[in-house]
């Protein structure tokens, strides 16, 4: 039997493994899939995670739940060996051991993108996974808490400030979902007034959402703008240093969060860890037919897809244009690797990747969106209905896809949760707080455990009758 290894199980990878399951018999292959993480994130719904309207859980697809005849590994792959067919993995637990394999499928996905901003590393969250999306929510209504406490001054306006760094898909989604979280949670604090709101998303470039056209993208720039956010175009982050910003506009605020989507970048495994051909951007080579290699000469026994590999777009009318790295195009090509792997496997010719876009579609908040095919841009809430049918039905499996449904249908009835666990970061907290039990007195009544009960009060706080236990014990002393 065939042994292969999938790098990676993200959107590329998972489909990738879950269609060779449909479409493999069981004796041609054993298929192994390695990643750190025991699920695949449908990131696409990480904005709405953050605001509440989606459950944390419920993007998250368990690999082991959905991937039955698949051994998944959870581990970090380290080093790829396509020369000796070797791959050096590391565990959660344990040392690095080697996997041996006849075919491998990189997909290990990118990683996001930082730059050595003083302040960033130390302070900022990215939007880029379950856990991410989950602290930000709950650090800003943590926030809303705290600053409800204080009277009107800097301290309050530093809590209820917020910086996205970033102004592509994850950025606006984000900025705006949280936009219409923090306006909406003002309905519950009467304390605090939209005036105490600071919302500051920064762009490097000279326009936001790039995969849209101009007048679109500066639609929604307007559109933030009119709710209360500040759009700062042709702007860097100069420092965040203990959460003080610095543009390089010269402009300067405090703020309670911090959250860095600027772009994605090349999986340090696949840029150096391997002797596979990469692009001068630490990408895999990938040819039309997701195989690894140039048009020339494909490199045997290798594949790639997602947002590690640089595909070309034969949809695109530009020459030499790459797909973009979103989850439209990772989705599909992963199900086209797994049939090309497949009609490798038994020999017959396989097919190149080509998917013309379907257009793009953005949430900027709730009952808001944007969605633009070719010269037909649809704006407000008919364009966020249509983002929400989207994503439902491109969310794998079906399970997932109505406990999505039951979320919004009951956020629908009941509005949002507002209750922020910033606490379970820290699960260890309270109990910790408590400290040890100190050791029972001489002669004091012992709890289980030998906890020694607290002395209680000889008499009440309304008068100074003997409390219940002191009259009992007043009756015993007497019959004696």
């Amino acid at each position: 039997m065939r042994r292969i290894l999938i790098v990676g199980g993200g959107y590329a990878g998972f489909y990738t493994a879950w269609r060779l399951e449909k479409k493999l018999r069981r004796d041609e292959a054993e298929v192994t899939l390695v990643d750190p993480r025991p699920y695949m994130t449908y990131q696409p719904f990480l904005p709405e995670v953050a605001a509440g309207s989606v459950e944390a859980r419920h993007v998250a697809v368990s690999l082991r739940g959905h991937l039955r005849r698949t051994t998944v590994i959870a581990a970090s792959v380290t080093n790829i060996d396509h020369a000796h067919k070797t791959a050096t993995i590391r565990p959660l637990d344990g040392p690095d051991r080697r996997l041996e394999y006849d075919t491998i499928v990189v997909t290990a996905g990118a990683v996001t993108r930082t730059f050595p901003i003083p302040g960033v590393a130390e302070g900022a969250i990215g939007l880029k996974h379950v856990e991410e999306a989950v602290a930000i929510r709950d650090r800003l209504l943590t926030a809303f808490e705290r600053a409800a406490a204080l009277p009107p001054g800097p301290e309050r306006t530093r809590l209820l400030t917020v910086t996205v760094v970033g102004g592509g898909f994850t950025g606006v989604e984000g900025f705006g979902e949280l936009l219409s979280l923090a306006t909406a949670l003002l309905k519950r604090y009467p304390e605090l007034t939209f005036s105490d709101l600071a919302f500051h998303l920064v762009e490097a470039q000279g326009r936001i959402l790039p995969e849209v056209t101009d007048d679109v993208g500066r639609w929604v720039v307007r559109h933030l703008e009119e709710r209360g956010g500040h759009i700062h175009l042709d702007t860097q982050l100069v420092s965040a240093v203990d959460g003080h910003v610095v543009l390089s506009t010269g402009e300067e605020y405090d703020t309670e969060l911090l959250i860095w989507t600027a772009g994605n970048g090349a999986n340090p495994v696949v840029a150096k860890q391997t002797d596979l051909p990469i692009d001068e951007k630490g990408r895999l080579q990938v040819r039309a037919d997701l195989r690894v290699g140039t048009a020339d000469a494909a490199v045997p026994d290798a594949w790639g897809a997602g947002d590690n590999a640089a595909v070309p777009d034969l949809a695109s009318a530009i020459p030499g244009a790459l797909a973009v790295p979103n989850a439209q195009h990772a989705v599909r090509q992963g199900k086209r690797l797994a049939a090309n792997l497949v009609a490798d496997l038994r020999r017959r010719r396989v097919k190149q990747y080509a998917h013309h876009s379907l257009g793009v579609v953005a949430t900027l908040g709730l009952g808001r969106g944007v969605f633009q095919y070719r010269r037909l841009v649809i704006k407000g809430f008919l364009a966020w209905v249509m983002h929400r049918g989207y994503h439902v039905l491109a969310v794998p499996t079906w399970e997932r896809k109505t406990r999505v449904l039951l979320v919004w249908l009951s956020a629908a009835l009941f509005g949002r949760d507002i209750v922020s666990l910033q606490s379970v970061q820290q699960p260890r907290a309270a109990f910790t707080a408590a400290g040890t039990p100190r050791p029972a007195t001489a002669g004091a009544p012992r709890w289980p455990m030998g906890i020694a009960a607290t002395p209680l009060p000889a008499a009440t706080a309304l008068g100074d009758r003997p409390a219940p236990w002191d009259r009992r014990s007043a009756g015993r002393e007497r019959r004696a």
